[in-house]
């Protein structure tokens, strides 16, 4: 018990300023390192006793938690939207760290989840996927764009088919813009070989997870959908109650409220969007 210590950490990309508190509360070092693993591991090393350590969810986030998790007795990442402590009074690198230790030791961080290792490659195919289909989204926008700005109709999907390509390149009559719109064609088919590839990677390792099989039983969830769910979720148990996770997933309570003062003082409609069926499927997943 004598020998516990809590450790906030306010970390930036050059270094990061620490606040070292013991058992008592009181503060017992404060040193500011660099944001370097070795650094960082000789300092923890340096301590003795059990550590609890704490730092603010941000860029350097996922790199720190996988580099301490195996080193400390606790680490917990602050969620910093839901401290408002965080916000009250100066500011400095010095005086959040102090906070974020304090915090920790009152029991009063927000944590945000950073757990299953096991989910980290379809995690980030996830991620890849959906960025690349914003791009390629972008992209698209950017075509019927410069058809428009030019007075040339273009509804539908054909502009974007190989097949009549020379056909709506040939409506532009300027030079300049018919020579962008080729790149914006180039940029458009890369960006499609691109997901595909994705696509086929997210798939591929999202059979390898029982969980996929049984959010596909869902009606409305095919194999893509089921994956970027379980990337999501990552895990039933981190939740204290399936509402929670029915919520974070997007499959809640939908409430609709309107006010009508003359006619009729109070309407509330709610539309409940979880199944059975649904309910059924995440208690096998959280068992």
């Amino acid at each position: 018990m004598t020998s516990t210590k809590y450790i906030g950490m306010d970390v930036h990309k050059e270094s990061i300023s620490i606040a070292v508190l013991n058992f008592a509360g009181k503060v017992v070092m404060e040193c500011v390192i660099e944001t370097k693993a070795s650094t960082i591991l000789q300092f923890i090393h340096g301590l003795r006793g059990d550590l609890h350590v704490t730092f603010e969810e941000g860029t350097w986030a996922g790199w720190l938690y996988d580099l301490l998790k195996p080193h400390v007795t606790e680490l917990v990442v602050c969620n910093p939207r839901k401290i408002a402590l965080l916000k009250d009074g100066s500011k400095s690198d010095r005086i959040d760290a102090h906070k974020l230790a304090e915090l920790l030791y009152m029991n009063k961080i927000k944590p945000v989840y950073h757990g299953e290792h096991g989910l980290r490659m379809l995690k980030e195919l996830s991620r890849s996927y959906l960025t690349i289909s914003k791009d390629l989204g972008r992209v698209m926008n950017r075509v019927k764009a410069l058809y428009r700005g030019w007075a040339i109709p273009c509804a539908g999907t054909q502009v974007y088919a190989p097949h009549y390509r020379s056909e709506w390149l040939s409506k532009i009559r300027e030079a300049g813009v018919r020579r962008r719109a080729e790149l914006y064609y180039q940029q458009l088919d890369a960006l499609r070989l691109v997901r595909q590839q994705a696509r086929k990677e997210l798939l591929a390792e999202a059979r390898k997870h029982r969980a996929t099989k049984l959010l596909r039983q869902i009606p409305g969830i095919g194999p893509l959908r089921a994956a970027h769910l379980v990337a999501l979720m990552q895990t039933p148990h981190r939740f204290r109650t399936k509402r929670q996770l029915w919520t974070y997933s997007g499959l809640g309570l939908e409430t609709h409220d309107s006010y009508n003062a003359r006619r009729n003082p109070s309407h509330c409609v709610v539309s409940m969007t979880i199944t059975t069926t649904t309910s059924k499927i995440f208690s096998r997943v959280r068992r």
